[in-house]
């Protein structure tokens, strides 16, 4: 007799590993990632290409029990997209009612209003550069609130200046928890971007992805 996927739901899972996060507010907190396979986008700067494709089919029972494995406290469920698998949004159910304090990266080119509230959705809002500006779903920024980040990795000055307006056009600042400003690895040089923070005294925390200097961006950190 076959199994209805509704009664066995599966994700299909590129690797769950533990490790330091290297970004966004929980920053150098010990954390368990959860990286789904698979992406409609294709960001030019992009750094999980490997997660493109592949991957291994896991239970939702499965994947709960690998990370209780860990004994984790913060929980981030990435990609890829994650939220490109709607069996995403059960398994982020799953981790909060386990206890964990669970974070969601996600491009915000997908509704991000059916996510569990108690997840922190960190919404990357995709820049000119990245050449995927025109999947960004706008309609995402007012379903966020206190609880949620936005990131905007930048690449140039253009980038900057068009990440500037989006930060006044919605109130990013006084809507969600955190704005998070971060140069494009190799693209845009970090004290650059922070003295253009500086300079123009934004409401935003300057970030550089700190598993790239730890770990030199290997897969499983």
């Amino acid at each position: 007799m076959s199994m209805s996927n509704d009664l066995f739901p599966t994700l299909r899972i590129t690797e769950i590993f533990y490790s330091i996060q290297g970004e966004s507010r929980t920053l150098g907190l010990p954390t368990v990632f959860v990286r789904l396979t698979g992406c409609p986008l294709r960001c030019q700067y992009c750094d999980t290409a490997y997660a493109f494709s592949g991957g291994e089919l896991l239970s939702l029972d499965a994947i709960v029990a690998q990370v209780a494995g860990y004994a984790p406290r913060h929980v981030c469920v990435t990609g890829g997209e994650p939220l490109a698998q709607p069996n995403c949004l059960p398994l982020l159910t799953r981790l909060c009612d386990a206890g964990y304090q669970v974070s969601l990266e996600t491009s915000g080119a997908l509704d991000v209003s059916v996510v569990d509230a108690r997840v922190s959705r960190v919404v990357d809002l995709k820049t000119p550069d990245s050449l995927e500006v025109g999947r960004n779903r706008y309609e995402n920024m007012a379903v966020l609130t206190g609880h949620d980040q936005v990131k905007f990795v930048i690449c140039s000055r253009a980038d900057y200046d068009w990440a500037r307006f989006k930060l006044d056009e919605y109130d990013l600042a006084g809507q969600v928890g955190e704005v998070l400003f971060s140069p494009s690895h190799g693209q845009l040089e970090p004290r650059q971007l922070a003295e253009w923070i500086v300079e123009d005294n934004l409401p935003v925390r300057f970030q550089m992805q700190l598993h790239k200097y730890l770990w030199n961006d290997e897969p499983g950190h």
